[in-house]
């Protein structure tokens, strides 16, 4: 059973999602049925995998629901040999699986191209094995991260000091691996149900090469690469067009594939005509007026990028290689290729940003207005949320972002900007399924179906501190740190992170040097 924690045509969507049922569909030792929140395939008489996809923090608090729905065990604990196997994947989950750990058997970090044909492999060896021997032997493959044997030691006051095997022969440290090879993904799916209908993804490049010290995406996911033109490319856009006339070219940063070029003069023939063709995200300074003319003349109205700020001095410290200059340009450029409207994307609440930084924004964008009429502009704005295995993974929500947004909504909205700001209040329950560790299962199990709603969670957070939620069966752990020292407060280096055991693509040591660097321009 292959889960995914929101409805159908918002799982269908994820390229993710996709790749992972098809990578076990075409396996003739896997009999896979999908599970949404809102339908799923017909259930097998017995289960013995259960999976969850998990991209987003705000998603993850929605299984224990659906293994209670599935009559299988919330806690991995409490799961016994004729149970399945609970395992998990997804960027949220190896950048910091540890609130969810104890709801999981296995978690696989890193990318599936590999690790999930390992997984299943191995998997198969055991099959009748007891539950443990099993998960034991799980935990010998390389990215595969068993929490129950794994326990937390803190000191008297509660502080996590280290996250350590329970036994010998069990890896100290998990390491998340890297696909290396010259394909990407694409669509296995295509569907008019989907959250973005009748559209076939490609997957153009895999991470960025400008490593906004913020951005799970580029971090997480290094290195940058980019799938082959003549191998990839071109024969995975061939076959989705055989079934639908409308193109995703997806990625962090579409427009550095170093081939890129060449793949839009190739889609500019004209037995493309009729195809719509869209593109995910676009640095600023790689748009030209023929992009803005091919994807105009493709069925595109509108190009997005990523600003972050208005300010040139915060975008030096989130290290955003742009300039005004360039965003000026990337406008005029899109104007006169042809488009009708430009998206761009910001953050508040950015390390040192300050109230000087946030008009910045505001008159970044009304002095596009007035330099480029005519182009329809629209600004997202979302609050910064740290994020694990990343340089400001030590800096904390900021409690001034909330009014910050509120004041770009008055400068921009009067002006006939289009103003889209994501929640204050949902950045900072994402912050704390981000920064947490294990002592956050509980109140993840106890919120339930409250999970929607800000008051319970804060609610939930309190009962917990005060010792009045149901503990978790195991070993017994300390009350949870207080709520602003998890979503606010700026970590020191020493500090032991929920995820020490767990290491992505570049050591501690690297980021902080990192989160240092861009200090410095503060």
């Amino acid at each position: 059973m292959l889960a995914f924690p929101s409805t159908y045509s918002v799982g269908i969507t994820s390229l993710g999602y996709q790749i992972v049922w098809a990578t076990l569909a075409q396996r003739s030792d896997v009999d896979v049925r999908r599970l949404f929140t809102d339908q799923g395939d017909p259930l097998p008489r017995r289960i013995d995998l259960f999976g969850l996809s998990l991209s987003c923090e705000l998603d993850g608090p929605v299984l224990p629901e659906l293994l209670q729905n599935q009559r299988i065990p919330v806690w991995s604990v409490e799961r016994s040999d004729e149970d399945p196997i609970v395992f998990g994947g997804g960027p949220v989950l190896t950048a910091n699986p540890e609130p969810l750990a104890p709801f999981f058997d296995a978690v696989l970090l890193g990318d599936g191209e590999l690790l999930l044909p390992a997984f299943i492999d191995a998997l198969q060896q055991c099959r009748n094995a007891p539950r443990q021997e099993r998960l034991r032997l799980l935990s010998q493959v390389p990215g595969v991260y068993v929490p129950s044997l794994y326990l937390p030691r803190y000191d008297s006051d509660g502080s996590l000091l280290a996250v350590e095997p329970v036994e010998t022969g069990i890896p100290a440290l998990v390491e998340k691996q890297t696909w290396r090879g010259s394909t990407l993904s694409h669509s296995t799916v295509v569907t008019p149900d989907a959250a973005w209908p009748d559209i076939h993804m490609v997957e153009v490049v895999r991470s960025c090469p400008e490593l906004c010290r913020f951005c799970l995406a580029s971090y997480l996911t290094l290195p940058f690469r980019t799938s082959s033109l003549d191998d990839g490319l071109i024969p995975a856009v061939e076959k989705g067009l055989g079934a639908t006339k409308r193109l995703g070219l997806l990625g962090a940063s579409v427009t550095q594939h170093p081939q890129f070029a060449e793949l839009l003069r190739w889609l500019d023939q004209d037995r493309f005509d009729g195809t719509r063709v869209s593109i995910s995200s676009v640095r600023a300074s790689t748009v030209t007026p023929e992009l803005g003319r091919i994807l105009s003349k493709r069925g595109s109205r509108s190009l997005t990028i990523a600003i972050e700020s208005g300010s040139e001095r915060m975008r030096q410290v989130v290290n955003k290689k742009l300039t005004t200059e360039a965003i000026q340009e990337a406008a005029s450029h899109a104007k006169n290729g042809g488009l009708t409207g430009l998206k761009l994307y910001g953050m508040v609440g950015l390390p040192t940003e300050t109230d000087e930084d946030v008009q910045a924004t505001g008159d970044l964008l009304l002095n596009l207005k007035k330099g480029t009429p005519g182009l329809r502009f629209t600004l997202g704005v979302s609050t910064f949320v740290p994020k694990a295995q990343t340089p400001f993974q030590w800096q904390g929500v900021r409690p001034e972002a909330e009014k910050r947004l509120k004041r770009l909504a008055k400068t921009l909205r009067s002006k006939g900007i289009d103003f889209r700001p994501e929640s204050y209040g949902w950045s900072v329950i994402q912050a704390l399924l981000s920064r947490s560790d294990r002592r956050l299962a509980p109140v993840i199990a106890a919120v339930g179906e409250g999970r929607n709603s800000m008051g319970s969670w804060k609610k939930t957070y309190r009962a917990a501190l005060n010792g009045e939620l149901e503990p978790m069966p195991g070993p017994e752990l300390p009350a949870p740190p207080p709520w602003a020292e998890v979503i606010q407060e700026e970590w020191s280096a020493s500090r032991t992170l929920p995820w020490t055991h767990l290491r992505g693509p570049l050591a501690p040591e690297r980021l902080r040097d990192h989160h240092d660097l861009a200090l410095s321009h503060s």
